[in-house]
């Protein structure tokens, strides 16, 4: 088991591929938390978290079984993406598209640089009250814009990684963030909440 500590993820998931059980275990045992923590942010319901938590690792292990995934890239990347996807047929399946979504062809070019500030990469919460009246806020955001904050400011991804997560472009991707960000403030003033993001 000492032998499987020290590999990567990647490694892991091809010596599971080989056969090795333990392996996987090992594997399962480092993305379960953070996986399932970004599963049940989106979804907000702790036992469809889990049947879909479930569900993302059935695929997985089928994929890998089919040889679809290569030590190209990150394999916690890889099943956030198979994550997303099941989350997203869900809501298909409940007809429950409640997302607001950018209009088709949406250009963020002809923004003022005022507008995308708050989307610098270097964006950091102020502080814990804040940070808590943020995340009462989040909630209430429709289910694409909760996630695209989520990835950005609780797992750092940048909005490259994010659009490939998701499947989207990237413009996608930092339509939904500035979407969510006017949702908070507008949150924000109806609530009377000092909503402040140090911008660096």
């Amino acid at each position: 088991m000492d032998k499987f500590k020290g590999m990567t993820d990647e490694e892991l998931a091809m010596e599971y591929v080989r056969g090795s059980n333990k392996a996987f275990d090992v594997l399962l045992s480092r993305t379960q938390g953070k996986l399932f923590s970004y599963i049940l942010f989106v979804v907000h319901d702790q036992e469809l978290a889990n049947d879909i938590f479930q569900e993302t690792f059935v695929k997985a292990i089928s994929k890998l079984h089919q040889h679809k995934y290569t030590t190209s890239g990150k394999f916690s990347a890889w099943l956030m993406r198979i994550a997303h996807n099941v989350i997203m047929d869900w809501y298909r399946d409940q007809k429950n598209m409640n997302i607001v979504e950018p209009a088709e062809g949406n250009d963020l070019s002809n923004l003022k640089s005022g507008d995308v500030l708050d989307m610098n990469i270097e964006n950091q919460f102020v502080n814990d009250q804040v940070m808590k009246d943020v995340e009462r806020m989040m909630n209430m955001l429709p289910p694409s814009q909760r996630e695209v904050v989520y990835m950005r400011y609780y797992q750092e991804l940048s909005f490259k990684e994010i659009a490939e997560t998701t499947g989207v472009s990237i413009n996608t991707s930092l339509g939904r963030m500035r979407y969510a960000l006017i949702n908070m403030r507008r949150m924000a003033k109806k609530h009377h909440v000092a909503l402040q993001l140090e911008t660096l």
